[in-house]
């Protein structure tokens, strides 16, 4: 059965990837030449007011703290410490003195396509829709018991599951928005910088859906080209996986529950590692030929261009009539209230970002007046400065997108979920937030020579506040009109492609012959096809958005609204060495260790305080769970914990839990099972955050420096989990991307 399964999963992936592969090469050499054709003749939009941070969180932590993970292998709940630096990567620390002392940690996590559930029942609804016709039967054991009643879900369609828990809703809530920001920033894992391999592998993507009759929306259209092509392979593989492994598993129904999702996550594994080298040499080869290909392009740029204009001018003459048609029949009467759906939420959660900004920075101005001094403006402008990358300050913007819903239109256009235009949005409000707070602190920071007291401080800080401020609204009106063109084009373009696909999809081969061999490369007849059909389309949108400013009904700016440039300048202010506040101002110029220096690092979101008498989670030891015990006991390296007796005592014992002695954290875990290629392959027989934004910024707590660390135990996969590039090879254990040898440290790429 091993055998079959490795060599079922090589040959799917062989094939898609091939398909996939042709694409890829078709697409590459028309975005070099759209690429080149942009560099030469220029077609920039409106330019931007505020300016844009280049490296916006270096040596920065967004958040870290203890909470509760189950631990698969042993059946238990323990405490882990989670950091989430500034490439929003999960990273599970045996505890926080492993972290302080380098050791490598438990389990790294990239949470490209997960969900964030925050209730048993709904991770239990989406395990049984997962194996169909497996359902445990009423008063038998879920699969997952969680100890308190704020559990925190990780959930993917094809890769592992994670479980953690923590003891309060303050605590829940803090953490779900933190994973939420992590899900956010990991599924935008496709670079915008490149101007070639990224247009050139979404169109791919889309091109290999369409011509397997998928239209619309993908929502695991997320994480980086080699995660993305890893779900291409699984939505095709798992369906057939599922018919025919399913039936054969056996035991109760968590059991096969459970050995369903280790299928899946080891079957996501071998998958991912086989993409990645078929993918990884599709590109080589690419760049390889693109000195030779961009040569062509500048030499016969005129001509290339004259040849397309000539293929489009005739599929114009062909698929205009009937686009138009299917545009005025089936499109243009619900523009409109696309747009509404879209425009609504989307400028609440843009107020939002100007309303909190403000907030923080008048609040900020006021604590200046009463307490005084340059010394609290630096202690505040280092919280101000990554108030963009503080997840829980910028819930209440994000959370205005959880109002976008399309009614019966998301059927109409089958457009599978929203979720891709909700991450989109959020994703700019983070950016104009950042934006707008980069702008102020820059200006600010080249006042503060000229400035004598504390009325001054404080008027130019109001005065600067003002000046954001309004290149805040004429930045947010573009960002916000491009979205919803965009937006209107995501939902309309695959729906008419569709339509338009019995008529005339089989006719484009004859245009073929049009054009010439030395171009074949930088032009496609499919792709002069789609222009033409957006074309037909486009200018609804435009009109429709056009006269959406016009009504000024969600505060944007109309077309013809240019806004000069107030500050000639700004931008190469923006240009300069990065302002770190602390550094310039303390006083204290003298470098730190590097040791030192990431125990301290400067960490966006704050710890939650013990306000309400909660049990705070020990620093030091590992807490193992024990039912029925009142006191945690430390565990022995050389025997394995035993299985919990019931989740009301683990219950019991995650209440009575105390601080233990950090010292005792020296003693490395050791509770792993050797890894199976493929777990469950034994049983294969026959066969609403609300805003919690405080009135002003507080410093964080520095970390006590420990003593110097010890051997530290080299995890084995199953304690890793999930690496950056989680994923294994065939039939053989996975190994983390970059992991070293020596057992120093597990070093990855989110």
């Amino acid at each position: 059965c091993l055998t079959w399964l490795c060599s079922s999963v090589a040959e799917k992936t062989g094939k898609v990837l091939g398909e996939f592969c042709r694409c890829y090469k078709e697409q590459y050499g028309v975005a070099l030449f759209n690429s080149v054709r942009y560099e030469i003749e220029g077609n920039g939009g409106p330019q931007a007011q505020l300016l844009h941070r280049k490296v916006p969180l270096d040596d920065h932590v967004i958040y870290s703290g203890n909470l509760f993970q189950y631990i698969e292998e042993n059946k238990k709940w323990r405490n882990r410490f989670c950091v989430v630096p500034h490439n929003y990567g999960l990273v599970l620390y045996e505890n926080k003195l492993a972290y302080e002392r380098d050791l490598p940690p438990r389990v790294l996590v990239n949470s490209a396509g997960y969900k964030i559930l925050t209730s048993v029942d709904q991770y239990l609804e989406l395990v049984n829709s997962s194996l169909p016709g497996v359902t445990p039967k009423s008063g038998h054991s879920p699969i997952l018991k969680c100890p308190t009643d704020f559990p925190l879900i990780l959930w993917h369609p094809y890769a592992r599951h994670y479980y953690f828990c923590v003891m309060t809703g303050k605590e829940q809530e803090k953490w779900r928005a933190v994973f939420q920001d992590c899900v956010r920033h990991c599924n935008n894992g496709i670079s915008e910088d490149s101007k070639v391999e990224a247009p050139a592998f979404t169109d791919a993507v889309r091109m290999y859906r369409q011509s397997k009759e998928q239209y619309g929306t993908w929502d695991m259209l997320c994480g980086n080209e080699t995660q993305v092509l890893s779900n291409l392979v699984m939505e095709e593989l798992l369906p057939e996986l599922r018919t025919t492994i399913g039936p054969r598993l056996k035991g109760k129904a968590q059991e096969r529950q459970r050995t369903w999702i280790q299928i899946s996550d080891a079957v996501y594994r071998m998958v991912y590692e086989q993409t990645k080298a078929q993918y990884d040499a599709a590109m080589a080869k690419c760049e390889q030929e693109r000195p030779q290909m961009e040569s062509t392009i500048r030499t016969d740029m005129d001509q290339i261009i004259t040849s397309k204009e000539h293929l489009a001018s005739k599929i114009r003459a062909f698929v205009l009539p009937k686009a138009e048609v299917c545009v005025r029949n089936h499109v243009q009467p619900y523009i409109s209230s696309i747009l509404e759906a879209l425009m609504t939420p989307t400028s609440q959660g843009f107020a939002e970002v100007r309303e909190v900004f403000f907030k923080e920075v008048t609040d900020m101005n006021m604590n200046i007046v009463n307490e005084g001094g340059l010394e609290k403006l630096v202690e505040y402008m280092e919280k101000l400065s990554h108030l963009a990358f503080h997840p829980v300050k910028m819930q209440s913007c994000y959370e205005k997108m959880d109002q976008l819903k399309l009614e019966g239109l998301q059927q109409r256009f089958d457009v599978s979920s929203t979720s891709v235009f909700k991450q989109r949005a959020q994703i700019h409000m983070r950016q104009q937030m950042d934006d707008a707070v980069y702008t102020f602190e820059t200006l600010l920071h080249q006042e503060l020579g000229k400035l004598h007291g504390k009325d001054d401080l404080c008027k130019s800080i109001q005065r600067i506040l003002e000046r954001v401020l309004k290149k805040y609204d004429y930045d947010s009106s573009t960002v916000r009109k491009k979205f919803f063109r965009e937006a209107l084009l995501q939902i309309t373009i695959p729906f008419l492609l569709k339509k338009l696909a019995p008529t005339c999809k089989g006719e484009l081969a004859k245009f073929q012959e049009l054009i010439f061999e030395d171009f074949a490369s930088f032009i496609l007849v499919e792709n002069t096809y789609e222009e033409v059909v957006l074309q037909s389309v486009m200018k609804d949108i435009m009109q429709a958005v056009k006269e959406a400013a016009v009504q000024r009904k969600h505060n944007l700016y109309r077309d013809s609204m240019v806004m000069h440039n107030s500050d000639p300048n700004l931008h190469l202010l923006g240009e300069g060495i990065p302002i770190d506040w602390g550094e310039e101002y303390s006083g204290q110029p003298e470098a730190e260790p590097a040791a030192d220096k990431r125990r301290r690092a400067k960490q966006v979101v704050s710890v939650i305080q013990d306000e309400e008498g909660v049990l705070p989670y020990e620093v030091g030891a590992e807490a193992v769970l024990q039912p029925g015990s009142p006191e945690p006991r430390e565990p022995n390296p050389g025997v394995p914990p035993s299985s919990p007796d019931g989740v009301e005592e683990i219950r019991e014992a995650l209440v009575k839990e105390s601080l233990g002695d950090g010292v005792e954290a020296e003693e490395r875990l050791t509770n792993v099972a050797p890894a199976s290629p493929v777990p469950g392959a034994d049983v294969l027989s026959e066969a609403r955050v609300p805003h919690a934004a405080p009135a002003s910024p507080t410093p964080g707590a520095e970390t006590p420096s420990p003593s110097a660390g010890t051997a530290c135990h080299q995890p084995s996969d199953k304690e890793t989990g999930e690496e950056v590039a989680p994923l294994g090879g065939e039939c053989s254990p996975p190994q983390p991307t970059g992991t070293t040898e020596s057992g120093e440290g597990v070093q990855t790429e989110f």
